[in-house]
């Protein structure tokens, strides 16, 4: 009995916010909402938890606050309306192929499209991997044209016009506070950057040299080893993951400096609770930035998405067990993925994740 009023004691001690990051904790669910966990092809219309999709990759949410994703096996982009759960479709017509620029872009034919993002006009822009493209669909006219690369693999086109140049691969695109628009070349090992205003390109950073990237470097010169994702803080500054580098960095945006903040380097599991640049990272693929600064990753080799807190250092699995497998939903730590290629935070905290080899969207709240 002693014993138990002392404990009792030492809870009634605790702090109150590490109380509520308990209770938190607890309360955590995670569950899913589109998908069925075959991969399929389901009509407009119908309720995104019984429709099939294809292998969701890149989401984002848009101006009218749905939830936009990319399903890479469909060669579509898709719209799922939050407050209704509707599905629709808003680009491609599920055809593989590189048509339509200058029509609807219902009526386009893409290749694997990988990451969607909306301008400051609220036009919608994505990155087709396998045309080697930036797509761009017009917010009023809902035509689709091609914003960036020719169609062709290649590097080339710097200072001049955007369409004109070619990229290898791009996989995911970001949107600084200044409108301009960056690319994760990764075919190249460049980060391409695309003024809107003016159209024309220009590396932004990365050699082309598939080799470490040191600590507190000068980004001019530095290579770059897979740029996969990227995303800005409120300070403008970038995080970058390097899918092949097994990292994350800061990009201090003003001095041009490149700062280590997680991984290794070399493709692992390892170090939750401990500092996050000694963990070991497995292939991430997506980066999002939490209303409070926290960086989530989807640690795609790894099956989990991971949680940095930049004010400790330190790394956290927040979803997923490290091994592949499908949910079940409900406690984060208990739902395994497979594969997740897409990590979203909106700005009330709650996350989006494509968990894609489930062929299932899921949310964390």
């Amino acid at each position: 009995m002693r014993h138990w009023i002392e404990a009792h004691r030492r809870f009634l001690l605790l702090p109150a916010a590490l109380l509520l990051a308990c209770s938190a904790a607890r309360s955590a669910e995670i569950r899913t909402i589109a998908g069925t966990g075959k991969p399929g092809y389901s009509g407009d219309g119908g309720p995104g938890v019984s429709g099939e999709v294809n292998n969701p990759y890149g989401l984002t949410i848009g101006p009218d606050g749905a939830l936009y994703f990319c399903e890479v096996d469909n060669n579509v982009v898709r719209r799922l309306d939050l407050k209704t759960n509707r599905l629709s479709t808003v680009a491609g017509n599920g055809r593989k192929g590189y048509s339509g620029d200058g029509g609807p872009a219902l009526a386009a034919s893409l290749n694997q499209p990988y990451e969607v993002r909306f301008d400051r006009a609220g036009n919608m822009l994505f990155a087709e991997m396998q045309n080697h493209v930036i797509r761009r669909v017009d917010a009023k006219t809902h035509t689709i044209s091609t914003l960036a690369g020719t169609g062709a693999p290649g590097f080339s086109g710097d200072g001049g016009p955007a369409s004109q140049a070619q990229l290898r691969q791009p996989h995911s695109i970001a949107i600084d506070s200044a409108g301009l628009l960056y690319i994760a070349d990764i075919g190249n090992h460049r980060i391409r950057r695309v003024n809107l205003q003016t159209g024309v390109i220009e590396t932004f950073a990365g050699t082309g040299e598939r080799k470490p990237t040191p600590d507190g470097a000068s980004l001019d010169g530095v290579p770059l080893n897979g740029p996969r994702a990227m995303a800005f803080d409120r300070n403008g500054d970038m995080f970058l993951v390097l899918r092949e580098g097994n990292a994350v960095y800061r990009i201090d945006m003003r001095r041009r400096v490149i700062h280590h903040l997680a991984g290794t380097g070399a493709q692992g599991y390892s170090g939750d609770g401990g500092p996050a640049r000694d963990a070991l990272l497995s292939g991430p693929k997506a980066i999002s930035i939490a209303p409070g600064g926290a960086i989530f990753i989807a640690d795609t080799e790894s099956h989990t998405i991971r949680r940095i807190d930049l004010q400790k250092g330190t790394i956290e699995t927040v979803v997923g067990t490290g091994q592949r497998g499908d949910g079940p939903d409900g406690p984060p730590r208990s739902c395994r993925l497979a594969r997740p290629h897409g990590v979203f935070v909106d700005p009330s905290g709650v996350i989006y994740i494509a968990d894609s080899e489930n062929h299932r969207i899921r949310v964390l709240k």
